[in-house]
């Protein structure tokens, strides 16, 4: 019987973790690179990818915490281990303030941990002027340089991003807490701040103006998430032991994890990276599942889609400069760079010749999470009814190109599903247009890992939705007021299938009438 193996979920604390024995994939060369690159860093990653452990280690690293890391990459490069003082603060302990009172009563309570070692003078009242003596002060009890870690700088600020009434005067807070660490920057000998979104010099850092965002530095694109390499020499046992509780081959559960949990890339030129979370969390419950959004409903995210009218159809695999996405949370003019930067679009390439990246969905997980998040949303459809029994006929179906059969269980399953409360008048509203099935076609398609794209362009016009599988393309065009055989003509009259016909598979063309009032696939026509 193969050892259990313990793995470090929920636990962020790298000496927690070592002396208890978990699971570690050692990033500590990254760690060492990073300490010394920079002395005003900024790094930005998804929750749940590994932030809180990296500024965990950073800072056994910077106390001198060598026996920590025997065996491990760093001792190989490390020779001093010289001991700094260290200040770490995590935000999210700060994120449900709800006033500027609330926000600098729990900043305060954070500083008590370095007030009751260095002191705090009775002139010091405010949050900023209490870390800038207690720098000063550990650098002169000390006689080294400081260092300050601040994890999740954005966790107070998340939820209140267009609420500009509160988001100014709650950012203002911030903006005084962080002056000292550019003021005193003499006592400062390393600085590490990690967030979700971008920070911005405009902003609650525009006194840190030589600060290093290594956000999007190749140097760094592995330091947080699991690599293919990682995976498969660290956590090779644990594949083997979750393929043999599932009575699967090692490849086969290695594909199924690939394609759940793998897909991010953080750089221009960046390795696969696996959610680091949902892969160790599969491998403790020994079951391959959507853990990630259970871990936290992305409400955040859902307010910011809606406040920017957001074409969710159209953020499967786009085109974009860097502009589009990198860019400081408060000069957004679409919910793009909150999606890219909270990792529920990534990067999956980047063409040099015209400096344009193309974004998309990561990967299994994080579709049916849009799906679990974005149906009632955009559809009025309840989640809770979304049931894979039908995705699996669904799935089946199309696998064997059985498009009639298909559409047959899409036809059950829309007529049986009941919608969100309070969605009814929407409905009558929307229901009427050709767009609301082709949300809830791309959405039903994206829950499957479907390949799927909407309104594609092409010579003679926009087809309503291409659906990309191994062997079969299929070009659909979705009528209500019309039939489904005008439909199919209008595929051929604008030759909508043409360009996919040098693709190597077989292109099958769909005509689909809806019927507005029962919101259902009421006839279809299909022609190879």
């Amino acid at each position: 019987m193969m050892m259990t193996r313990k793995y470090p979920i929920g636990i962020q604390t790298f000496s927690e973790i070592i002396r208890g024995g978990y699971v570690y994939v050692d990033k500590t060369d990254l760690v060492w690179q990073l300490a010394d690159y920079a002395k005003y860093v900024f790094l930005s990653r998804p929750r749940r990818f590994g932030k809180s452990l990296l500024t965990s280690t950073l800072e056994s690293y910077f106390k001198g915490d060598r026996e920590l890391f025997e065996g491990l990459k760093i001792m190989e490069l490390e020779k001093e281990w010289e001991q700094y003082p260290v200040i770490h603060f995590d935000l999210s302990e700060a994120k449900d303030a709800a006033s500027t009172s609330e926000l600098t009563d729990k900043l305060l309570l954070l500083l008590t941990d370095y007030t009751d070692v260095y002191g705090k003078r009775e002139e010091e009242t405010t949050p900023g002027g209490i870390l800038r003596g207690v720098i000063r002060r550990a650098n002169e009890k000390t006689g080294q340089k400081v260092v300050v870690l601040i994890d999740e700088y954005d966790a107070p600020l998340l939820g209140i991003m267009h609420d500009k009434s509160k988001l100014d005067a709650m950012r203002e807070v911030m903006q005084e807490f962080y002056t000292p660490l550019k003021a005193n920057e003499q006592y400062v000998k390393f600085c590490f701040i990690t967030g979700i979104t971008k920070f911005s010099q405009l902003s609650i850092f525009s006194t840190i103006n030589n600060i290093t965002n290594v956000t999007m530095d190749t140097m760094f694109s592995a330091i947080c998430g699991i690599t293919e390499q990682e995976l498969t020499t660290t956590l090779k046992v644990d594949i083997e032991r979750l393929a043999d509780i599932n009575d699967m081959t090692y490849e086969a559960m290695h594909q199924k994890l690939k394609l759940q949990y793998d897909g991010y890339h953080f750089t221009k030129k960046s390795p696969e990276i696996y959610n680091p979370f949902s892969l160790l969390k599969a491998f403790q419950q020994r079951e391959v599942a959507n853990y990630w959004f259970e871990s936290g409903t992305p409400t955040f995210l859902i307010r910011q889609m809606q406040h920017f009218k957001t074409d969710i159809m159209s953020l499967d695999r786009m085109e974009v400069p860097a502009s589009a996405f990198d860019q400081p949370t408060e000069n957004m003019k679409s919910a793009l760079p909150l999606l890219y930067q909270s990792g529920y679009l990534t990067i999956k390439d980047y063409d040099r010749d015209v400096e344009a990246y193309t974004l998309s969905i990561p990967n299994q997980e994080v579709r049916i999470g849009y799906v679990k998040g974005l149906l009632p949303t955009y559809t009025g459809l309840d989640d809770a009814d979304v049931q894979m029994g039908f995705a699996a006929k669904f799935w089946r179906a199309l696998k064997k190109g059985d498009i009639e059969q298909a559409m047959q269980e899409m036809k059950a399953y829309l007529a049986g599903v009941p919608y969100v409360e309070g969605f009814k008048k929407k409905l009558e509203e929307v229901a009427a247009a050709e767009g609301f099935y082709e949300y809830t076609m791309y959405l039903i398609f994206s829950m499957l890992n479907v390949y799927a794209r909407t309104q594609v362009k092409v010579a003679g016009g926009r087809i309503d939705m291409v659906v990309w599988m191994p062997d079969t393309t299929y070009v659909f065009e979705l009528k209500v007021n019309g039939t489904a055989e005008e439909a199919l003509q209008q595929i051929d009259d604008k030759g909508y299938a043409f360009p996919y016909k040098t693709e190597g598979r077989k292109v099958v063309k769909v005509g689909v009438k809806f019927n507005a009032d029962t919101r259902v696939p009421e006839e279809w026509v299909v022609k190879s």
